[in-house]
């Protein structure tokens, strides 16, 4: 059973999906997943795995407001931070992915993981989204760290 507030995410999310009923169908009935539109409320930066899991950790603080959707896919080994929506699509590095208008998102139902997907912090509902600039500099330190540590296996 989803609470209120995943109610609202369902909701938010499926807002972004042409036919937003065809969308809930597909997270209830079919394989989990539904293709939405990228551009219209929100845009997802995609990073590497490490990168990102390290930047939300570095997000995730008391003095901060709570992060934004983002999405892990163990499969691709991405993580992905949905932010407000950039025409001008800005980011620049090695390793990340911007989607925006014309692009299209697979994403699991805020309530519950399917097959590699999974949110790490589900959409709340309200349309609250990553801060670009926040998770910019997030990003920019997680590199500074990542650069700095051994690789592991």
């Amino acid at each position: 059973m989803t609470s209120a507030r995943g109610v609202h995410g369902v909701e938010w999310l499926a807002a972004a999906a042409p036919d937003p009923r065809a969308c809930k169908r597909a997270w209830d009935e079919g394989d989990g997943v539904a293709l939405l539109a990228a551009g219209r409320f929100w845009d997802v930066l995609s990073v590497p795995d490490r990168l990102g899991l390290l930047a939300l950790e570095m997000l995730w603080q008391p003095a901060l407001p709570v992060p934004g959707p983002t999405l892990v896919d163990t499969a691709a080994h991405r993580v992905g931070f949905f932010l407000p929506p950039d025409p001008g699509g800005g980011w620049v590095g090695a390793g990340l992915r911007h989607a925006s208008r014309g692009s299209w998102v697979a994403v699991p139902p805020p309530y519950r993981p399917t097959r590699s997907l999974e949110w790490l912090v589900p959409p709340d509902g309200t349309g609250s989204l990553h801060r670009p600039a926040a998770l910019e500099s997030a990003l920019r330190l997680a590199n500074g760290t990542l650069t700095v540590l051994p690789s592991l296996p």
